[in-house]
């Protein structure tokens, strides 16, 4: 278990045994880590606890936990006493940053609740559904059917028919390769800064995975979450409602170049991408270093037939991608759009994913 599985897992333990520690909370005391990585102990103590009843409450789970060994509070030493505390901090420190300058890997595990779906959003949703079909791009099936246009003779079922005949050709038989639908990839940022636009990105996420036979769904924001098996559900809100116990991540931090690297580094995902539609819903807001970002978004430029972002910020017409992350991508998209609604998304599919701002 990393160390950073070990902070969840002590604030899953608190939870576990009564003391209430909401999203707030859990910012704090992960801010907390990351400014005092020698202090674990004084860290959750400050952040999370309110009472004396609290406070044993957290003493108990802290001289219990498995994961953490008990220690006498903090009296000046280096160490807490607690066994990968330090590492812990360290590593809390290393990848977020006590300034702030790059964007913390560790974010809030929150459930998120989106409301039911009103009927003029359900409206916009049909007309998406009814759109897609004629909007996304087809490529030749590998598998060859009878019939089609006459360009390669179905030598097997000609020969077979010409036994009626004693051998007699009299009828030729043709083979075609029809064209299907590319698969469609969709990858939804439901980090803090996009949290006014991620239930109407989901919804629309939704209708794809309903419309197009190969479609696949992940979330990111400081994890990547593949999410297409609960948006199968035919219900959008019972889809919408199991989300809920399956991204944790939501409303938190944003690793975007981080997230994407992680599915560039499973084999069974990128074949998800070779030869696909892919959409990026995302403001592209990268803190820090944005070279992992533009590693992954040109690697998974390459594989995918077409790259589209969509970014509620590309639907000011002032908009320009002169952030460093978006500045360094933007060569590597195939069309870059603003899309901040349902509406818009419409508006975006009926144009066929080819509208390129600027």
């Amino acid at each position: 278990m990393t160390p950073v599985d070990v902070l969840f897992a002590f604030v899953r333990e608190l939870r576990a045994r009564g003391l209430a520690v909401p999203v707030d909370k859990q910012r704090d005391f992960f801010a907390a880590v990351e400014l005092m990585p020698s202090h674990f102990y004084w860290a959750g103590a400050a952040t999370l606890v309110t009472s004396e009843a609290e406070l044993r409450i957290y003493d108990e789970v802290f001289a219990s936990s498995e994961l953490i060994v008990a220690a006498a509070p903090d009296t000046g030493e280096e160490s807490t006493g607690v066994p990968g505390s330090r590492e812990a901090g360290d590593l809390v420190l290393e990848q977020g940053g006590s300034e702030g300058l790059a964007a913390g890997r560790i974010s809030p595990e929150t459930t998120v609740r989106f409301p039911a779906t009103e009927p003029g959003p359900l409206d916009l949703l049909r007309q998406i559904r009814d759109s897609l079909p004629r909007a996304v791009p087809t490529t030749r099936s590998r598998r060859s059917r009878p019939g089609g246009r006459r360009r390669r003779v179905d030598l097997r079922s000609t020969c077979q028919d010409s036994r009626r005949t004693y051998g007699e050709v009299v009828r030729l038989h043709w083979l075609s390769r029809p064209r299907r639908q590319r698969r469609v990839l969709v990858l939804v940022d439901v980090s803090g800064s996009m949290k006014q636009y991620s239930a109407d990105y989901l919804r629309f996420a939704h209708a794809v995975v309903a419309t197009c036979a190969r479609a696949e769904v992940f979330t990111f924001g400081t994890r990547l979450t593949r999410v297409t098996g609960a948006l199968r559900v035919p219900s959008l809100d019972a889809a919408l409602g199991a989300l809920a116990g399956v991204v944790l991540d939501a409303e938190g931090g944003t690793q975007i170049g981080e997230s994407l690297l992680t599915f560039l580094g499973n084999a069974h995902y990128v074949t998800m991408a070779r030869g696909a539609l892919v959409l990026v819903l995302s403001d592209g807001l990268e803190r820090g270093d944005c070279a992992a970002m533009t590693d992954a978004v040109g690697r998974l430029s390459r594989l995918a037939h077409r790259l589209c972002w969509w970014s509620p910020l590309a639907c000011d017409p002032a908009y320009r991608p002169l952030t460093r992350a978006m500045a360094a991508v933007r060569a590597d998209l195939d069309s870059l759009t603003g899309v901040r609604d349902l509406g818009t998304a419409l508006t975006a599919v009926r144009e066929g994913f080819a509208y390129v701002h600027g």
